[in-house]
């Protein structure tokens, strides 16, 4: 099992690579098929911001899953324990999630992230390059330029401090319950998929409690195809 920290705006001490390298084998323990884990920490220097001033990121590839969670607090070490408890518990409905699948309830694809070699190399670069993928310059040319998997690039505004995030991912055909435990997964408010059922690109979000929402998007010209083509299969079947 690989074990990757990285430090962004702050220098990691001898010590927390110890305790992330100790604390490391309660995930081991929940999930044994886990093959990497890469730890981000991140020190927000806005002194009005002290009480969450280290931010830690935790992702982990178990077998066919991705699991993240991240927390901030004043130091790297609090963080670190707060981050891992959440994360422990996602992976604990992971492993009972895998359960359900070998007792025959249902065994519905998941995306295969950590099988697909060259994409988790490219998510592992961009994690440990991220700050210095700013672009500055023409924004409407950055913003229209095509990404490789996995990568992502921040584009300037012109002289405004606006920045925008672009990032490519690769989707695989879900249906909607999977949508929705992915996103419970990396602790999102929404996540991004193709559905299964319509090959369209959809969005699931959460709303309140245990109650979601689910956004499909599609042109007005490809809905006057299909409505078309439905049409004329019904004439043919007449």
């Amino acid at each position: 099992m690989d074990i990757v920290v990285t430090g962004r705006r702050v220098q990691l001490s001898d010590k927390f690579h110890d305790v992330v390298n100790t604390k490391m084998q309660r995930v081991t323990k929940v999930a044994p098929d886990t093959s990497r884990i890469q730890i981000v920490v991140t020190h927000e220097g806005n002194p009005s911001q002290a009480d969450s001033a280290k931010k830690v990121e935790i992702t982990v590839f178990a077998g066919r899953d991705v699991i993240r969670a991240e927390a901030s607090s004043a130091d790297e070490f609090s963080a670190l324990d707060i981050a891992l408890d959440k994360l422990t518990l996602r992976l604990r409905r992971t492993r009972d999630r895998r359960k359900d699948h070998r007792h025959g309830l249902r065994n519905a694809p998941v995306p295969d992230f950590a099988a697909d070699e060259e994409l988790e190399k490219a998510v592992a670069k961009e994690e440990n390059a991220r700050h210095n993928e700013k672009v500055t310059g023409d924004s409407e040319d950055s913003l229209s330029q095509d990404l490789k998997a996995g990568q992502s690039i921040e584009v300037q505004v012109g002289d405004t401090p606006i920045v925008i995030r672009r990032k490519l991912h690769v989707a695989e055909p879900m249906t909607i319950d999977d949508a929705i435990y992915q996103m419970e997964l990396i602790g999102h408010d929404f996540f991004l998929f193709v559905n299964s059922a319509t090959g369209r690109p959809s969005v699931v979000y959460r709303r309140h409690g245990w109650s979601y929402g689910v956004f499909e998007i599609d042109t007005a010209e490809n809905l006057k195809k299909e409505r078309a083509a439905a049409r004329k299969k019904a004439r043919e079947q007449k």
